[in-house]
């Protein structure tokens, strides 16, 4: 009985996520959601006590999928540039995976939502953000590299270029790929970002 209550979560939140996909701009009714699983919106509910439950259910996805890899890169990969070259590879790679994802990522299938979600999304990239300045603090006592522009600019920096491209995945109705372009622009990035001490 658990594992049916499991799978009935899992196809909801991918049907959710599909819907996020094939649907840019439009606001996701639970009626139509119950429409594309084939189930009741009684049933939905069962499932999930509220439409806010099932994003998160989502988030919490995004969540485990990013961090737990991010954890890996930071445990396996000692070059402080290939660690945030391949934090930020990772972030593209899953935007370009899961378009519906990012409308969450970008907010943008939020409007209307409860705030709860909106915070949600700031702490995860806020978090993305707190371990480059980790990496990136680590390049002076491990490699004797200094950030260009500070440790916090620094960080900001890349992510101002992460969500860009994110947010130019979503714009283009996923026609563009958020990875589109990104070995160039790593490379012109990495030249740039850190000095020999």
């Amino acid at each position: 009985m658990t594992n049916k209550k499991t799978d009935r979560r899992t196809q909801i939140l991918q049907a959710l996520a599909q819907m996020l996909e094939s649907s840019p701009g439009a606001r996701i009714t639970t009626a139509a959601l119950a429409k594309q699983v084939g189930v009741s919106e009684a049933a939905l509910y069962r499932h999930f006590p509220s439409k806010a439950k099932m994003f998160e259910g989502l988030i919490e996805f995004i969540e485990e999928s990013l961090f737990s890899r991010i954890h890996r890169i930071v445990q396996d990969e000692s070059d402080v540039m290939v660690r945030i070259e391949m934090m930020l590879t990772l972030v593209v790679g899953f935007a370009d995976s899961n378009p519906g994802m990012c409308r969450l990522l970008t907010a943008d299938a939020l409007a209307g939502e409860t705030e709860r979600l909106r915070v949600r999304i700031a702490q995860l990239f806020d978090r993305i953000e707190t371990q480059l300045k980790q990496v990136i603090r680590e390049a002076d006592l491990k490699q004797g590299l200094r950030p260009a522009m500070g440790v916090a600019p620094c960080a900001n920096f890349l992510m101002a270029v992460l969500e860009g491209k994110i947010r130019h995945y979503v714009r283009s109705e996923f026609k563009v790929k958020a990875s589109a372009n990104w070995s160039e622009q790593w490379a012109v990035l990495a030249q740039n970002l850190m000095l020999n001490r």
